[in-house]
């Protein structure tokens, strides 16, 4: 196991973010479903039905894969990376999908936009992967308005997801997915770290749940060799092996915080 995250991947790999086969897109396929319904609910709860007067920045949006979904909400949304080949995807796709989204190359830890410019943030795969996360939390605050809301998804530090996402899906031929170093365990966070962190910069957790595939572990190993045997794509993997909400935050987990003032 390394010591240093690989972010590079989102360079060099930036093509493959809407590529069925290629293992990026599984936050498509696989993540999406559990969180895009979890974050539709909260943004209705707050402004209503009509999104269209939602100023929305998703933070380290990568290719775009969950940006669009706001998009079609009908939020009005602005995406930042510090990927340039990422963005440059991101905006060649929202361009063949009709979407209109201010795509922007630019760091999480300092946020180019004014104070208050934003009634909600986003901030989704992106934490676990930045050794300076209380800062990227201190910028969204900086950049929301007052009782604006945080989005965020991540994974907890526990033996499991050490188990899952470190040996499981890097390391272990059976069952490897990702590059390797795609995730460190150590920068994994708790989920009283973040509910602390967020504390600490003036938000406040309204709401937290956890992912967990409704398979049993048999039946996921069985699809996963499927795909490593070339029997199913990585699209067909992640509509297998998709997440549900559940109470237990042993692995990913996500949530919402309100900016108190």
């Amino acid at each position: 196991m390394g010591t240093s995250i690989n972010n590079r991947i989102y360079d060099d790999l930036a093509e493959t973010w809407w590529d069925e086969n290629e293992f990026l897109h599984l936050l498509k396929v696989m993540v999406n479903p559990w969180r895009v319904p979890y974050f539709k609910n909260a943004l209705i709860k707050q402004y209503g039905q009509d999104l269209s007067q939602v100023r929305l920045l998703d933070v380290g949006c990568g290719g775009g894969v969950l940006t669009e979904e706001f998009a079609a909400l009908g939020c009005q949304v602005t995406g930042i990376d510090l990927s340039p080949g990422s963005i440059a995807v991101a905006q060649a796709h929202a361009a063949l999908s009709g979407f209109s989204i201010d795509y922007r190359v630019g760091s999480a830890t300092n946020l180019p936009f004014e104070q208050g410019s934003f009634e909600v943030v986003t901030c989704c795969d992106v934490l676990e992967h930045i050794q300076e996360w209380k800062q990227v939390i201190a910028e969204a605050e900086r950049v929301l308005v007052p009782g604006g809301l945080l989005f965020f998804d991540t994974i907890n530090r526990t033996r499991k997801s050490q188990l899952t996402f470190i040996y499981g899906l890097q390391i272990l031929p059976l069952t490897r997915l990702m590059p390797a170093d795609t995730h460190i365990w150590k920068m994994f966070i708790t989920p009283d770290e973040i509910t602390i962190a967020l504390r600490e910069h003036g938000m406040i957790v309204e709401d937290m749940k956890g992912g967990k595939i409704a398979k049993n572990p048999l039946a996921t190993l069985w699809d996963i060799r499927q795909h490593k045997s070339g029997k199913i794509t990585v699209a067909a993997l992640g509509r297998r092996l998709k997440l549900r909400l559940d109470r237990e935050l042993s692995l990913n987990y996500l949530g919402y915080a309100r900016k108190v003032q």
